[in-house]
């Protein structure tokens, strides 16, 4: 080889002697854009801690960084709570008209004319939070749709009667439900109810999908999305839901403890959601402990006896239902038989995200909006465009 050629091999192939500065390349990864834009803190195949672990059956996307470093909170960034006005026009207190003891709260932006209500439902422990970064993700594609991401009794800004048992029996959760929405139809005097998509994450997909089974809310009913949230690995999952409550601590020093904690532990693995959904799960008491005064608002380990009530039957009401059905979930694993056999026969929709957590909505919000959107433009009968009646097109002198 001549001395040319070995300058050439030697520039051509030579390794940079640029050093590699790591924190240079976190800080890069970790700015935060323009609220509420959501970040994806992780996405990462394992599922979270409160959630029944998912084997790897579905091929990975390209976008997925399966190398990638894992992440807890990075230095530099923010903790701060991010407020619920942010994603949201209006906060509601309904007075329920079964019990008056009980008011409930939610958090609403309204429909543009004839535009869809989702209405959402979140899981047990969360709170209508959840929801927030996805209302505003569905807002980007569906300028029309509104939101109504509520709080059910013992949880969120709810308030149920403090000096009894909290009745959280599934019939109960569903008639609140079904109440929010008629009493928030009062409350903004709708002429008619808007055509309504029912989104619930687990436990809330238990009771959106008792709800469309009841057929209570009639025709104005599109369609149901249950999310993360099948009858047989439900079940499954209750037996080590002591060991995941046990396992979690009893409360933090501050709001942003709180926060990082649950993003630490990958129980939500996306810093915008976490900001704005954990706020809402702690409340200030510093009597049991001063040193970590911020606890948990719903007592989770006194709802046990419900626990099998909300799911035993899900998948039958699931399938048997009138409207259209979306499952959104975050492994193939979760599928129970009856399930499996329904998707064979197209009974419902399913979207698979390996990437999330138990929280997909929060872990994924674009893309969850972007699956709810399509769901609501597949199912909306205003774009059906019915042909003539034979007798109109007679009376016109048209042959048929």
């Amino acid at each position: 080889m001549s001395d040319l050629q070995r300058a050439w091999a030697k520039a051509k192939y030579s390794i940079s002697n640029d050093t590699f500065d790591e924190v240079d390349e976190e800080h890069e990864n970790d700015v935060l854009p323009e609220l509420p834009e959501p970040v994806d803190d992780d996405s990462s195949s394992a599922s979270s801690a409160s959630s029944v672990s998912s084997t790897g059956t579905i091929i990975p996307s390209p976008n997925q960084k399966l190398f990638a470093r894992p992440q807890g909170v990075a230095r530099g960034r923010t903790l701060e709570q991010i407020p619920w006005t942010t994603y949201f026009e209006r906060e509601l207190s309904l007075k329920s008209e079964q019990d008056p003891e009980v008011v409930y709260h939610a958090y609403l932006t309204s429909p543009v004319g004839k535009g869809p209500l989702f209405v959402m439902h979140h899981g047990a422990g969360s709170s209508g939070l959840s929801f927030a970064v996805v209302a505003s993700e569905i807002k980007k594609r569906l300028s029309t749709a509104g939101i109504l991401a509520i709080d059910c009794r013992g949880h969120g800004s709810t308030n149920a009667p403090g000096d009894k048992a909290l009745d959280m029996r599934l019939d109960t959760l569903s008639s609140d439900l079904f109440s929010m929405v008629q009493l928030t139809k009062n409350e903004m005097a709708w002429p008619e109810m808007p055509p309504i998509v029912l989104v619930g994450h687990s436990l809330g997909g238990a009771v959106v999908t008792d709800l469309a089974k009841s057929g209570r809310l009639g025709t104005s009913v599109l369609g149901y999305a249950v999310l993360d949230v099948v009858e047989g690995s439900a079940i499954d999952a209750l037996q080590s839901m002591h060991t995941y409550l046990s396992t979690r601590p009893l409360g933090f020093a501050t709001l942003q403890a709180g926060i990082e904690w649950h993003i630490r532990s990958r129980t939500i693995r996306n810093s915008i959601s976490a900001r704005t959904s954990v706020p809402a799960l702690l409340v200030f008491n510093e009597n049991d402990d001063p040193t970590r005064p911020w606890r948990w608002r719903t007592n989770l380990g006194a709802t046990q006896p419900y626990w099998e009530g909300w799911f035993i039957g899900l998948s039958k009401k699931f399938l048997g239902a009138k409207g259209g059905k979306l499952l959104l979930l975050a492994g193939t694993d979760r599928l129970d038989t009856e399930l499996t056999i329904g998707q064979m026969q197209g009974k419902y929709a399913l979207q698979v995200f390996p990437e999330a957590g138990h929280f997909i909505h929060e872990d994924l919000p674009e893309k969850t909006a972007v699956s709810l959107v399509d769901f609501f433009r597949r199912n909306d009968r205003s774009a059906l465009v019915l042909p003539p009646k034979v007798s109109d097109l007679l009376k016109q002198g048209k042959r048929v």
